[in-house]
């Protein structure tokens, strides 16, 4: 039961995404700034999204005889269709997410992981196209590659996508712009912390 609305939770953020992308209105940024990463997959979704047409067009002449069942498989291609909108719109309005405290590292609606900035180690830009799975390691590739990697002075808690708990030193992700988002960390970390107000 927990797996099928974590499913549902998940499709209608992708729903959401798809109205705030058409409004133009970014997901999360409040005060921060964002960063891009959907620019590497747009070609990719497009692709999917061809897929889907042709496969849908051709099963509508070899089911024309059927019509339940060409119906229902037509139904199916275009919620399939509508989701991989919702994939893409969810990557664009929730991008990465940087202000003074805190760098939220984001993929579409299922990754939103929050990294305090005081547990950034080391930020480098990187372009890497293969990810082996490695323990205490997160890797957000888009379009088969990451550009930027972090390494962490202690553990952050990312939960997957089913809600398992995973305990990270390492993050590698995509970013549009990967030289500017490492140098505003870099600054970010740099700057002097506000002075408290002895007032209260």
């Amino acid at each position: 039961m927990r797996t099928v609305l974590v499913l549902v939770r998940h499709e209608l953020r992708l729903l959401t995404s798809i109205g705030l992308w058409v409004a133009r209105r970014p997901n999360g940024t409040g005060t921060g700034t964002g960063f891009g990463y959907s620019r590497g997959q747009g070609p990719m979704m497009l692709g999917f999204g061809f897929v889907i047409v042709i496969e849908s067009i051709m099963m509508s002449v070899l089911l024309r005889n059927h019509p339940a069942v060409q119906r229902a498989w037509f139904t199916v291609d275009v919620y399939t269709l509508v989701l991989i909108v919702g994939m893409h719109a969810a990557s664009v309005v929730r991008p990465h997410v940087l202000d003074d405290r805190v760098l939220r590292v984001r993929r579409a609606a299922h990754v939103d992981l929050r990294i305090p900035l005081e547990k950034v180690a080391r930020a480098r830009r990187e372009l890497r196209t293969t990810h082996e799975r490695t323990e205490g390691e997160l890797n957000l590739a888009i379009g088969s590659q990451t550009t930027v990697t972090l390494e962490l002075t202690e553990p952050v808690a990312h939960f997957t996508f089913l809600g398992r708990r995973q305990d990270i030193r390492l993050v590698r992700f995509h970013a549009d712009d990967a030289d500017s988002l490492v140098k505003a960390i870099a600054r970010a970390r740099s700057a002097p912390s506000p002075i408290p107000d002895p007032t209260g």
